[in-house]
């Protein structure tokens, strides 16, 4: 498992874009892990699947409520990552309202939580192999702090205990 003082795996996550602008197509676009990270500090957050419960819930709108703090501390882009295709994560992004405040991220075949050794196993509730519920901080591509989830927890990935730590 990704530890504190490691570096993110070398992965791609695709990003649906409403408009076209910055290079980007509308639609799905390719995410270089290792080059949106250079030179920068990113508030990662990853969870099992878009519109679930929790993830609906409280998840996302905590990053969404936070994102200005979050850049008042000095941090550059909040990452919502989740085994599901970009579509999907287009279109959660569009129900919680996180243009300019969170980019939500797929990892469609589950790369880069398996690169992390953050993966959960969800097929016997018919999910497949999804990522595991956690956040961390990331500077300039190395992992500053990391905040695993237990099973079925939702205590340390929030938004304010990231936060606290971006503050720190």
């Amino acid at each position: 498992m990704i530890k504190v003082g490691d570096t993110l795996p070398a992965a791609t996550l695709m990003e649906f874009s409403e408009v076209e602008g910055n290079g980007c197509s509308i639609g799905p676009n390719a995410v270089d892990v290792a080059k949106a990270t250079a030179g920068k500090t990113i508030a990662l957050f990853a969870l099992p699947g878009a519109f679930t419960p929790t993830c609906s819930a409280k998840h996302v709108p905590g990053y969404v409520e936070k994102a200005a703090e979050f850049k008042a501390a000095g941090v550059d882009e909040i990452w919502c990552v989740s085994v599901n295709d970009a579509f999907v994560m287009g279109a959660w992004a569009r129900d919680q309202k996180t243009d300019g405040k969170v980019r939500m991220l797929a990892d469609g075949s589950a790369d880069f939580a398996k690169a992390t050794g953050l993966t959960l196993d969800l097929t016997a509730r018919g999910m497949g192999l999804r990522s595991n519920r956690y956040s961390m901080l990331v500077k300039d591509g190395k992992v500053v702090s990391l905040n695993v989830e237990g099973p079925g927890k939702f205590e340390v990935s929030d938004a304010a205990t990231l936060l606290a730590q971006a503050k720190a």
